[in-house]
């Protein structure tokens, strides 16, 4: 009973002496991911090399390759996440359809695309280059630009009523064409703040709703 209570008593200067549990080490694999993505956005794609990405992200030479087979395989994965934050982003302007109307889904889809394009342009200059990724080697990035070219689709079907390829290609090339400007044409240069670029983007995309949501005569 004697030896108990002596045990008992030391108890909490045992557990005092213990170390914290160590926090769980960061995802290595989204490490690389994030330095990727940084590196893209900052010096453009010509600058990502698998060397360059373990420098960012602060690991070996060889640690991107036990996660990414090589260098376009990391491409694939910044391609498959873009196209699935686009995804999103239209999905949520195409939702508001029943209580805003078509003109606003326009609207909100245009700033989905565009707003996407101008956060995250490193990611939007690789998603259309098919000779960076190819899909058939890397079927999710393909299947991610699929549910983006769904949503687009559906808000076709919105706005017109049923779904059309040549007016979703109508609809398309007029927000890529706009984010393509405002991110490496000539409307980058012109206006180099980004409230000011909002704003030309906000005014654009409001003609452009107004215009194509209304009847022809």
């Amino acid at each position: 009973m004697t030896a108990s209570i002596r045990s008992a008593r030391k108890a909490p200067a045992k557990l005092a002496g213990k170390r914290a549990p160590k926090p769980p080490a960061p995802d290595l694999r989204q490490r690389i991911l994030d330095a990727a993505a940084d590196l893209l956005r900052e010096e453009g794609v010509a600058a990502l090399s698998m060397r360059e990405v373990a420098r960012r992200a602060g690991v070996t030479h060889q640690a991107p390759y036990h996660h990414f087979a090589d260098r376009e395989a990391i491409l694939a994965e910044l391609v498959t996440g873009g196209f699935s934050m686009l995804a999103d982003r239209l999905t949520r302007a195409n939702d508001g359809a029943a209580r805003h109307g078509p003109r606003r889904v326009l609207y909100d889809a245009g700033h989905a695309y565009v707003d996407f394009a101008l956060e995250q342009p490193g990611r939007f200059r690789i998603m259309f280059r098919p000779e960076l990724c190819d899909p058939a080697r890397f079927p999710a990035a393909a299947e991610a630009g699929d549910r983006a070219h769904t949503e687009l689709m559906r808000m076709v079907s919105i706005v017109h009523g049923a779904p059309d390829e040549a007016l979703a290609t109508l609809h398309w090339s007029q927000v890529h064409g706009l984010a393509s400007l405002m991110v490496d044409g000539g409307l980058a240069d012109k206006m180099p703040s980004a409230s000011a670029r909002r704003a030309h983007v906000d005014a654009v995309l409001q003609a452009y709703a107004t215009m194509a949501s209304t009847p022809s005569t």
